[in-house]
C-alpha cells in the first residue's frame, strides 16, 4: 500500500512538471511575437527609403540641389489644327476649260510664285487670238476713218451724223480690242506675242503664290470644265493654329497670350504662337475658336495637322523642379529628397526618400510642384534634380527582391 501511494505521488510530480513546461513554452512563444511585429513595422516605415553606397552613387548622374522659385505661366491645355486663312488657300482653275496637257505637280510639291504648274490645250484659244488680230486690223481702218471724218466735220464738209457713226464704230472696236487683250491675259497669253504672229492652242498655267501643292484633282489628258479645280495651293507662310477653347476657360483668353503647341507625331518638339483672334460665338459643343500667329515659319507644318497646345493665361512665381527630377509610379508623381550621408560599418551610405508631389504647370523644361504632405518645408529641402529614375529603379527592384532599396 505504501508503495502504491509513493507511485501515485511520483506521477503527480511528473504531471505538474509537464504542465509547468508547457506554460513556459507558451510564454516564450508569446515573447517572440512582438519582435516579429517590430520588424514588420520597421519595413513599413522605410518602404520609400533608398540607400546608395558611395561607390553606387559615383556610378550615377545624380545631381542634388534646391527647389527654386521660377516664373511659370499658368496654362490651359487645348487641342486644334494647323490652318490657313481663306486668302492663303488658292484653287487653280482655267477659264474656258480645256485638256490638261501636262503637269508634274504632286501633293506636297513646293512652288514659287510664277512657276509653271500645268500646260493646258484648248482649240478655243486659237479663236480668241484670231478675233484679237481681226479686231486689231479693223482698228487701223476705223481709226483712220474716224480721224478723216473728224477733219471733214470740222470743215463742215460732211454731216455730223456721218462723223458720229465713224466715231462710234472706232470706239466700239477699240473697246473690243481691249476686251480681247484682257481675255488673252486671263488665260495666260501675252497679246504682244499674238501681235508678232505667235499663235498657239496651248497655254501655261502659273502659280500665283509661293506655296505648297495641297491636292491635285486631275490627270494628264483629261478634259475639264471652266469651273473645275485643277489643284489647290497653300501659302505656307500664312499658316496659323486654330484651337478650341471650352466655355469655362473663355474669360481667361486674351489677345497676345503665348501659345505653346506640338504636333501629335512629334510630342517633344514645342513651337510657339500668339493669340491674335478670338471668336465671339459659342458652338454646340460649348467651345469657341481662337487663332494664333506662328512665331516662326516651319516647313514641316501642313494645313490639317492635329496639334496639342497650351495657352499661357497668366504668369506666377512658383516652386519648380526640372522635368527629370520627377518620376511617375503607379499613377502618382514623386521626387527624391536627399537625407544626407551616414556611416554604416566600413561604408558611407547616401539616403534618399521618395516623396509624393502634385505636378503643376510646365514651361521650358521646368514643372511647378506642390507636396501632398503640406508639412514639408521646401526651403530646407535638398532634392535629386537629375537622374531620379535611377533611384526609382533601385527602390522598386529592391522591393521585388524583398528589400527596401538598401
Amino acid at each position: 500500500m505504501k508503495n502504491l501511494l509513493q507511485i501515485t505521488k511520483d506521477m503527480k510530480n511528473i504531471h505538474y512538471k509537464i504542465i509547468i513546461f508547457s506554460i513556459l513554452i507558451l510564454v516564450l512563444g508569446c515573447k517572440d511575437k512582438p519582435t516579429i511585429m517590430v520588424e514588420e513595422a520597421h519595413e513599413t516605415e522605410n518602404e520609400n527609403i533608398v540607400e546608395l553606397t558611395d561607390a553606387q552613387f559615383a556610378q550615377t548622374e545624380i545631381k542634388i540641389g534646391k527647389i527654386e522659385k521660377r516664373k511659370i505661366g499658368h496654362e490651359i491645355t487645348v487641342n486644334g489644327v494647323i490652318d490657313v486663312p481663306p486668302q492663303g488657300n488658292i484653287s487653280v482653275t482655267v477659264p474656258y476649260g480645256g485638256f490638261l496637257k501636262y503637269t508634274a505637280m504632286l501633293p506636297g510639291s513646293k512652288l514659287k510664285k510664277g512657276q509653271v504648274v500645268a500646260t493646258v490645250e484648248n482649240p478655243e484659244f486659237i479663236e480668241f487670238q484670231r478675233d484679237y488680230l481681226e479686231a486689231l486690223a479693223k482698228n487701223e481702218y476705223l481709226k483712220a476713218d474716224f480721224e478723216r471724218q473728224q477733219i471733214l466735220n470740222n470743215e463742215e464738209v460732211t454731216s455730223a451724223k456721218v462723223f458720229q457713226k465713224a466715231k462710234s464704230n472706232y470706239f466700239i472696236n477699240k473697246a473690243n480690242v481691249q476686251a480681247l487683250e484682257s481675255k488673252l491675259r486671263l488665260i495666260g497669253i501675252n497679246p504682244s506675242n499674238v501681235k508678232s504672229g505667235k499663235i498657239s492652242s496651248v497655254i501655261n498655267v502659273y502659280s500665283p503664290i509661293n506655296g505648297i501643292v495641297r491636292e491635285v484633282y486631275i490627270n494628264t489628258g483629261k478634259y475639264f470644265k471652266p469651273q473645275d479645280v485643277l489643284m489647290d495651293i497653300t501659302d505656307a507662310s500664312d499658316l496659323h493654329v486654330e484651337l478650341k477653347v471650352y466655355e469655362d476657360d473663355i474669360p481667361l483668353i486674351k489677345i497676345g497670350q503665348r501659345i505653346r503647341f506640338r504636333l501629335a507625331n512629334a510630342p517633344k518638339k514645342w513651337m510657339e504662337a500668339e493669340v491674335f483672334l478670338i471668336a465671339n460665338n459659342v458652338r454646340d459643343d460649348r467651345t469657341i475658336t481662337i487663332h494664333g500667329h506662328l512665331k516662326e515659319n516651319n516647313e514641316e507644318l501642313l494645313p490639317g495637322m492635329f496639334v496639342n497646345a497650351n495657352i499661357e493665361v497668366e504668369t506666377l512665381e512658383q516652386y519648380a523642379t526640372p522635368e527629370e527630377a520627377i518620376v511617375r509610379f503607379e499613377g502618382k508623381h514623386y521626387i527624391f529628397k536627399s537625407l544626407g550621408s551616414r556611416k554604416e560599418g566600413e561604408q558611407m551610405m547616401n539616403d534618399f526618400e521618395m516623396v509624393e508631389i502634385i505636378k503643376g504647370s510646365e514651361e521650358e523644361g521646368f514643372v511647378a510642384v506642390t507636396f501632398e504632405d503640406k508639412s514639408e518645408d521646401v526651403t530646407k529641402m535638398d532634392i535629386v534634380l537629375k537622374d531620379a529614375f535611377t533611384l526609382l529603379a533601385k527602390a522598386k527592384n529592391s522591393e521585388e527582391e524583398g528589400g527596401h532599396g538598401h
